[in-house]
C-alpha cells in the first residue's frame, strides 16, 4: 500500500485512468466488432456505415496512447479491405 500522500494520490489517479482506459478501449472493440459482424452477414452499406462510425473513434483511441498508431492503420485498412471484397 502506499505510504505517502504522492503515492496515495498516484494511486487514485492510476485507477482512474485504468477505468477510463479501459471503457474507451471497449468502445473501440465493440465498433470494430460492428464492422465484422456487417461484414459477416454480406451487407456492404450497413458494413460501410459502421467502418465510417468506427473510424474515428480508432483515430481516437490511438491518439491518446491506448493503442500504436500502426496498430490503428492495421485495423482501418484490413476492415477497409473486406468491405471493399464485398
Amino acid at each position: 500500500m502506499a505510504n505517502s500522500a504522492q503515492a496515495l494520490k498516484r494511486a487514485r489517479q492510476a485507477e482512474i485512468h485504468r477505468q477510463r482506459n479501459a471503457s474507451q478501449r471497449s468502445n473501440m472493440r465493440t465498433a470494430i466488432k460492428k464492422v465484422i459482424t456487417a461484414i459477416e452477414a454480406g451487407d456492404r452499406d450497413k458494413a460501410k456505415q459502421a467502418y465510417d462510425a468506427a473510424v474515428p473513434v480508432i483515430d481516437r483511441v490511438a491518439g491518446k496512447g491506448l493503442i500504436h498508431a500502426n496498430k490503428a492503420a492495421r485495423h482501418k485498412s484490413r476492415l477497409n479491405q473486406h468491405i471493399r471484397s464485398l
